[in-house]
């Protein structure tokens, strides 16, 4: 019988997810939020539906009906989670064989620990507007599997790297920045070692669980980028005060650097059984030169 996933935000990381699932014989169908991205997505042979947050595309229906495991990877913006805004009612009609359901949160609800380690049992403290919607999203969709028995996995997610996003792209191209912060630290997880829990999770269910998705070594990002720079056989990019290049960052950089947390991933490796290929920033940086 070909097993069905249906991934609300067929991105990045879910997309990692979505051709490893493909390549054992499911069926995968996705959503995104242009007219160009579906296509583009449609061209690897992925069934897809534009779904921008605004309406519930009739289509999906179908879709809905034959998933038995459905990928939540759309963010929430400031109106909330977009699944649940506009299409929360056909949802839960549509959605009967479901065996499997996932959130993609982040290790940012947890907020700035000064350095300190957490775990699934920390209580969430999100200390920027982005993460306070990740954790709203959460906390609504564990609403709703509390009221219908949705069978609900939330993962904590570290940031993210693999082909195409991560430290030597940014070396190659000269955009590379040190910043002098001591004690800002933070964890991160490869792309692949992400999609093999997101994998092991829908081989074995475990309703309600809540899992940290991060390696094993939490490190400044100072460290990872000259390591990446030893590995290139390039010069680091020199360290730069942090207060005095605050001005020049984003919002979304400050905000990052602004946090400075230790992810426990125990849980994940023990409940999962999970091996990562990655266990550090090395091995990845390694694997990506």
């Amino acid at each position: 019988m070909t097993r069905n996933l249906l991934c609300f935000g067929l991105g990045y990381s879910a997309r990692v997810l979505a051709r490893r699932l493909r390549d054992d014989g499911w069926r995968v169908t996705g959503t995104a939020r242009s007219a160009e991205r579906c296509d583009s997505l449609a061209r690897e042979n992925f069934a897809m539906h534009l779904f921008d947050g605004t309406t519930w595309p009739v289509a999906l229906q179908a879709a809905l009906e034959h998933a038995d495991t459905v990928l939540i990877s759309a963010p929430p913006d400031e109106d909330g989670d977009p699944v649940l805004r506009v299409g929360v009612d056909a949802f839960l009609a549509s959605a009967r064989a479901l065996r499997w359901l996932g959130y993609l949160s982040s290790t940012g609800v947890y907020g700035d620990r000064h350095g300190e380690w957490v775990d699934e049992t920390t209580v969430p403290d999100p200390s920027n507007p982005r993460s306070a919607r990740r954790l709203a999203a959460e906390i609504a969709w564990q609403v709703l599997a509390a009221r219908t028995g949705a069978p609900l996995h939330i993962f904590r997610i570290a940031g993210i790297y693999g082909p195409g996003r991560n430290p030597l792209e940014a070396l190659r191209a000269g955009r590379a920045r040190r910043f002098d912060k001591p004690g800002q630290i933070f964890s991160r997880i490869h792309v692949d070692d992400l999609a093999h829990v997101l994998a092991a999770s829908i081989a074995k269910p475990s309703p309600g669980a809540i899992y940290n998705v991060c390696d094993d070594e939490p490190a400044a990002q100072a460290d990872v980028i000259a390591y990446g720079a030893e590995l290139l056989g390039l010069p680091p990019p020199p360290l730069e005060p942090y207060a005095a290049a605050e001005p020049s960052l984003s919002e979304m950089a400050r905000s990052f650097y602004r946090e400075s947390k230790r992810v426990r991933n125990d849980r994940m490796k023990r409940e999962l059984d999970i091996t990562l290929a990655y266990p550090t920033y090395r091995e990845g940086l390694r694997a990506l030169k």
